[in-house]
């Protein structure tokens, strides 16, 4: 019954779903009909908001394309590469193969989800290769289902921006240590819950018939490097592995410096640390700036559209948009039950502002004081944003967009199954939530 589900709701998603832009686009203009409609009075501070937020998240942005960017680089290593690809030998079958799949990538999402990118991609490409019998497309859905983890992870951004010192809630929440939010004993029974059930349900949607198999591009083989320049000292110096090394070691110093004074993982601490290890990994200097080159045009779309979902984000706020879904749903909320409802409305909103920092800035001043009211710990409403916004990012095309790029699929080709395990994921993390936290 799951699979024929499955197959006639992603058939039904590939005929009506658009372009990731397009969509991004389209709540552009929602928000701003919901904005005139709760301000009919003052259209023009919906068009300042909009243009002032564009740039608001502007650093922000930076973190996390730099965290995407470092990730990719250090996970395009070759030796790390020959390691995802001995681990797609394990998959004898197809089913093993949407488990091996959904497993390597959730161990990446979990580490960084910027690494899980090219990770997920490279292991869903490579057991595709070994195994024709699997569906392609639910195989890529697999490698990315597991961004519904990524906030119990260690590069979850809500998590890491409460641990920071002078991070905007400070004065009202103080800063939250990552054994509070990532490695709180809820966090991990969610985490375990999800990473058991949630390739079972992937097994049980395989499709039967009308397999589409993995099909290797079509590219020509053209010498990377050239002879000629290698010869020179300039060339030489481009690609000795000496000038990488000392300068990755520079940074790895700096990190165990920092651990050694007590600072608690934030944003900076991960991304110094991963392209210092990409740096020391990398061959040569060339190599890694070749690899960063790579990492940057799978996440062009990423940076076109970050800044219209930051504009989003600033309609949002200035509009009464998202105090109006979040106070509609905190109203009804009891202390038991706060986490729960705060989870649904990230979620939510999530769909229109899919950032895990940037719905942290909107979202924190509203449910941080809503839940101290109520008794609420500051790092339980972290944590349920965090769940929120990282369970609907199966349904909101946007971080799909570089493993899409990678693999060569669209968005429409695997998000029927992303909406059905959306559903699932909704359902598992609910009832737990009651109990955990």
């Amino acid at each position: 019954m799951l699979t024929r589900m499955a197959d006639r709701f992603s058939k039904l998603v590939e005929r009506y779903l658009p372009d990731a832009f397009v969509i991004a686009v389209l709540m552009t203009l929602f928000v701003f009909v919901a904005g005139f409609f709760m301000k009919p009075s003052e259209p023009v501070e919906l068009f300042k908001s909009f243009g002032d937020g564009f740039w608001v998240y502007l650093a922000f942005t930076m973190q996390m394309v730099l965290l995407l960017m470092t990730g990719m680089a250090l996970a395009s290593v070759p030796s790390v590469q020959r390691i995802l690809e001995k681990l797609s030998s394990k998959a004898k079958t197809a089913n093993q193969a949407y488990v091996l799949t959904f497993l390597v990538s959730s161990a990446a999402y979990y580490i960084n989800w910027g690494l899980a990118v090219v990770v997920g991609a490279i292991i869903a490409r490579e057991v595709g290769k070994r195994n024709q019998g699997a569906h392609f497309p639910l195989l890529v859905a697999a490698a990315y289902a597991p961004t519904a983890l990524y906030t119990a992870g260690l590069s979850s951004s809500i998590g890491l921006t409460v641990a920071t010192k002078g991070h905007f809630l400070e004065e009202a929440a103080g800063v939250i240590p990552t054994s509070e939010t990532i490695f709180h004993p809820g966090t991990i029974a969610i985490l375990l819950a999800l990473v058991v059930t949630m390739p079972i349900f992937i097994v049980l949607m395989a499709p039967k018939k009308g397999i589409i198999s993995y099909v290797p591009p079509k590219t020509s083989k053209q010498e990377a490097e050239q002879q000629e320049i290698l010869k020179t000292p300039a060339g030489k110096l481009e690609r000795t592995p000496f000038l990488g090394i000392i300068t990755g070691l520079i940074g790895l110093i700096y990190v165990i410096f920092e651990f050694v004074n007590g600072r608690d993982l934030d944003l900076n601490i991960i991304n110094i640390t991963f392209l210092s290890l990409g740096l020391i990994l990398h061959k040569s200097l060339v190599q890694y700036a070749n690899a960063f080159k790579e990492a940057g045009s799978a996440i062009s779309p990423i940076i076109l559209q970050f800044p219209f979902y930051a504009g989003i984000i600033a309609v949002l706020g200035s509009s009464g948009v998202a105090e109006s879904i979040i106070n509609g749903m905190t109203s009804i909320a009891s202390k038991d039950t706060f986490d729960i409802f705060t989870y649904w409305t990230a979620g939510l909103v999530n769909i229109l502002a899919p950032s895990g920092g940037g719905q942290w800035a909107l979202q924190g001043p509203l449910q941080v004081p809503a839940g101290l009211h109520l008794g609420v710990d500051p790092a339980i409403t972290a944590m349920a944003v965090g769940w929120g916004d990282a369970w609907t990012n199966l349904i909101q095309p946007f971080w799909a967009l570089p493993i899409l790029s990678v693999v060569g699929l669209h968005i429409r080709h695997i998000m029927g199954y992303c909406a059905l395990l959306a559903i699932w994921v909704g359902i598992v993390t609910t009832v737990l939530m009651f109990f955990v936290y």
